[in-house]
């Protein structure tokens, strides 16, 4: 297993990193911790989750996996804080949507990056995930409302609490990352020292501004989504149903909304490429995110223990650039065909 350093640091974490999003919904807690131990025995050392996944159920299998196993101290827990405004799809915010189904009373100050909500935040993933400590502390999207200077402050005391080690953010613009890193160095507060961002073969928009960014300032860069949501993977066909098993059915709204005919046929054309390597569409499009510049560990997100064996299989595996050129004969750099930034009201350029 390869390990990097995780932007300015200095920990080192695996080249893969295990995301849980699909831990209680829809993969079952009993294979959850199957998954999360074989890939602790495989060497991944990262498992990013999120305090709004499965309205918390994700941290809370993780907890309980690791007071089971023991192995609390051999890996790193990265979780988030979510901004808890509203999306495109979700008039209540991401958070607030798994509220809205059990009760008609959500408390404004439920979930945000004020000091108030983080604190409390900070605080229930510390509890479900059974720990003392959160090794990575994410801002699950930018505040639209809240002063940066806020939250800098209270993730700055929360480290110095001992409850954070370290704090990120997740699928921000280029500009509002460089911009809290400005303010920490001028205010003296603890600074960001990693991204995640959406990233795969469809989606390059983060080659424009994001990873020169992260490049220029030393920060980590975790991207989630290497599959495209399956698309990669040869889940779906062109002029067939959307498989009944797949986000886009499970989930739908903005899930859906990131599946189209222009990201299928570059899919299809990806496992042509995978099948002459031998591989499949799935590892190849992982091994490619891994390789591209300024990327420190892709996230990957498997739903079943066989996924993730899959994978297994490939976390020491390369590419050649010969391979990387074909690649962006399909989709270039930079450009997109599918729309990986649609919960970001500040995105833009729509695809």
């Amino acid at each position: 297993m390869e390990y990097k350093i995780l932007g300015s640091t200095g920990v080192k974490i695996s080249s893969f990193c295990l995301g849980t999003d699909n831990f209680a919904d829809p993969t079952p807690e009993k294979e959850s911790i199957e998954i999360l131990d074989a890939a602790i025995d495989a060497g991944i050392n990262l498992f990013d989750t999120g305090d709004v996944y499965a309205d918390g159920e994700g941290e809370r299998i993780i907890g309980r996996a690791l007071k089971n196993n023991g192995k609390r101290n051999d890996i790193l827990i990265a979780t988030k804080v979510d901004h808890g405004e509203p999306q495109p799809g979700l008039p209540h915010g991401f958070a607030q949507s798994h509220l809205t189904k059990k009760s008609n009373y959500i408390s404004p100050n439920l979930y945000g990056h004020t000091r108030l909500s983080i604190i409390k935040a900070c605080e229930k993933s510390l509890k479900r995930l059974k720990t003392d400590y959160i090794d990575l502390y994410q801002l699950h999207r930018p505040s639209s409302i809240v002063p940066i200077e806020e939250t800098l402050d209270v993730l700055t005391d929360l480290i110095k609490q001992g409850k954070i080690r370290y704090i990120g953010c997740s699928t921000h613009p280029a500009w509002k990352v460089a911009e809290s890193i400005r303010i920490s160095e001028k205010k003296h507060f603890s600074k960001i020292v990693t991204e995640q961002s959406p990233y795969n073969l469809l989606d390059r928009r983060i080659e424009n501004e994001l990873i020169p960014m992260c490049e220029y300032y030393g920060l980590g860069l975790i991207t989630w989504a290497p599959l495209a949501m399956g698309v990669l993977a040869g889940r779906y066909k062109k002029n067939e149903q959307t498989p009944k098993n797949s986000r886009a059915i499970l989930r739908g709204g903005f899930y859906a909304d990131r599946v189209n005919e222009r990201g299928i046929e570059a899919g299809l054309k990806l496992n042509k490429i995978a099948e002459n390597l031998g591989l499949t569409s799935a590892q190849l499009a992982v091994l490619w995110v891994k390789q591209q510049k300024g990327v420190t560990a892709p996230l990957i997100g498997p739903r079943t223990i066989k996924q993730l064996k899959e994978f297994i299989k490939i976390i020491d595996k390369s590419i050649d650039e010969s391979v990387c050129e074909l690649c962006d004969q399909i989709v270039p750099p930079g450009s997109a065909v599918a729309d990986f930034y649609n919960t970001a009201p500040w995105m833009k350029m729509k695809i």
